[in-house]
């Protein structure tokens, strides 16, 4: 018996990051090792001590909402966060084989990992600074700026109800909804608990996965006084590089990815085609710092742990760790650890590799890019390469899978994701085996 009551598999994927706006472009790109890193776009960054991210180079992102399905309504507030995630959930209702017009509303859910909007930068900072008199900031002049740039949605500008409501109603879902807000684990607890519904016969189907978009002044500007975020400025493409010696920070990215989940039962009953199984789902907490990881790796280990116990795995049967791989240098060797931790001597015989290298850090869609990489391995004995790792780390002495894809029969993948604040959470995803 699974531990979520039933078994839950995955019939469809979607997703537009910085390298692929689809599921075979992203995976082409991830396999021979392209970066989606570039000076960025979104804004002039000149002057701002990173100027660097992975973004989705479409400037009009509801062009990839699929034209097939019915039309979606208007959001009236079009952020990136709630495109991206129109696209890549309607890229995965197709590949699932679904029809929104014909399923029973009330039995569909959304489960969504996703972070704070972006606020029009420009529009606001003009409205503030028109606000003052003699250096008095005056409220009741800034209200009436933001009313003359005919800006309704300010209050919910950064929310993140607006892209649930909008996958709601674009494809007509009753069901239950709900948001993960755990930073960089987000769209990976989202996964995780998303399973949960369909294992206690709340829904039949669910949306899951997540969205994020802050490629804009205050994401870059607030990850970087943490001095989270590399400055390479002068090489973006190999800015990234996770587990390497001379690593210094993330780059921030953006992008979206969701998965179809439905019970075994379910699936097979309509037909459809099966992908993998989520077969366990670990958590855990560091209370430690907002910032920094526990430096002991007990916590991050024990969520590796629960997956495998809930999955009914040992350590022995890991095939690749999806590393949630960061690039930061506390990241990557507390992550090194707990996978010490929970393999023991198989670590070092056991694949390890982080996608962050190409795509960028998503933070709250972090972990569906990865659980879409992870299935993607198991479908087509690959595992994709973490770029640029050039010089070993004493601290970080596993096998990264350096600059090269490799061919490997897998058949469980360990997929990580550490949040910002100590969130930790694993999936266990295995090769679809029918009953």
């Amino acid at each position: 018996m699974s531990g979520f009551g039933k078994k839950i598999v995955v019939t469809g994927m979607g997703t537009v990051n910085p390298i692929g706006k689809s599921i075979e472009e992203y995976w082409k790109n991830l396999i021979n090792g392209e970066s989606g890193i570039d000076r960025i776009r979104a804004f002039d960054p000149t002057g701002f001590p990173v100027q660097i991210a992975g973004e989705v180079k479409q400037d009009d992102l509801s062009t990839l909402i699929p034209s097939s399905l019915p039309a979606c309504p208007t959001s009236p507030l079009p952020h990136r966060t709630v495109l991206l995630s129109l696209a890549a959930s309607g890229q995965a209702i197709l590949a699932a084989g679904l029809d929104p017009r014909n399923w029973n509303p009330q039995r569909v859910g959304v489960y969504l990992g996703v972070g704070i909007g972006t606020m029009d930068f420009p529009a606001h900072a003009t409205a503030v600074r028109e606000s003052f008199d003699n250096g008095d900031l005056l409220v009741p002049r800034f209200m009436k700026g933001i009313e003359k740039q005919g800006r309704p949605y300010l209050e919910t500008e950064l929310d993140t109800d607006p892209t649930l409501d909008a996958i709601s109603m674009g494809w007509n879902i009753e069901g239950p909804q709900s948001i993960s807000l755990t930073a960089c684990a987000a769209s990976a607890q989202a996964i995780g608990e998303a399973c949960y519904w369909i294992g206690k016969g709340m829904v039949d189907i669910v949306l899951t996965g997540g969205s994020h978009s802050i490629v804009d002044p205050f994401g870059i500007t607030g990850f970087g006084h943490l001095t989270a975020l590399s400055t390479r400025n002068d090489d973006p493409k190999r800015a990234c590089r996770p587990f390497d010696k001379d690593r210094d920070g993330f780059v921030l990215a953006e992008g979206a990815g969701t998965l179809i989940l439905e019970s075994e039962e379910y699936a097979r009953a309509r037909g459809a085609e099966i992908l993998a199984e989520i077969a366990g789902y670990g958590l855990s907490t560091d209370a430690y710092r907002v910032t920094d990881p526990d430096p002991t790796a007990e916590s991050p280990a024990r969520a590796m742990s629960n997956a495998l116990r809930m999955a009914g795995m040992s350590s022995d049967q890991v095939d690749v760790v999806n590393a949630h791989g960061t690039s930061t240098q506390a990241n990557d060797r507390v992550e090194t650890m707990a996978i010490k931790k929970v393999l023991g001597e198989r670590a070092y015989r056991v694949p390890v590799h982080s996608i962050k290298s190409m795509t960028g850090h998503s933070i709250a869609a972090a972990g569906v890019l990865e659980a879409i990489a992870a299935i993607q391995t198991l479908s087509e004995g690959v595992v994709p390469p973490t770029l640029n790792y050039q010089t070993p780390d004493p601290d970080c002495d596993l096998d990264y899978v350096p600059n090269e894809a490799r061919e490997i029969a897998a058949k469980m993948v360990l997929s990580n994701s550490f949040g910002f604040g100590g969130q930790n959470v694993s999936l266990a995803i295995k090769e679809y085996m029918p009953c």
